[in-house]
């Protein structure tokens, strides 16, 4: 799992939901070159937080995008959909000034993953 970059935790449970901090495309503390291995990037540590929690990519119900440019939000939107297919999460993007770490792009989620196991 990629290392916070700020204080803050990567991963919390609120109920039967799974929150994730915002992920960049880090790997081994550095960030991957290149919007679309970013947001694989970024996408693969989403994963591996909910994995670690009992859930994976299939529980999410909203992301949060930033992109640090809105033009390349076609570009992103087909990187993404190689992760969550032709039945995306709820999702929300929007361009921001800057991103932590020079990154490109920074991608938040929840999942739905009750405490019972029960989906």
């Amino acid at each position: 799992m990629a290392q916070a970059v700020g204080p803050y935790t990567p991963i919390v449970r609120a109920g039967d939901f799974l929150i994730c901090s915002g992920q960049l495309g880090l790997a081994d503390g550095v960030i991957v070159q290149g919007l679309t291995a970013q947001i694989h990037q970024a996408i693969n540590n989403l994963s591996a937080l909910l994995v670690s929690k009992g859930a994976s990519l299939h529980n999410v119900v909203k992301t949060t995008v930033l992109l640090a440019d809105i033009a390349d939000y076609a570009a992103m939107n087909e990187a993404y959909v190689a992760h969550f297919g032709e039945r995306p999460p709820a999702r929300t993007a929007f361009a921001v000034s800057g991103l932590p770490v020079g990154a490109l792009v920074e991608i938040e989620a929840w999942a739905y993953s009750p405490e019972s196991g029960e989906l």
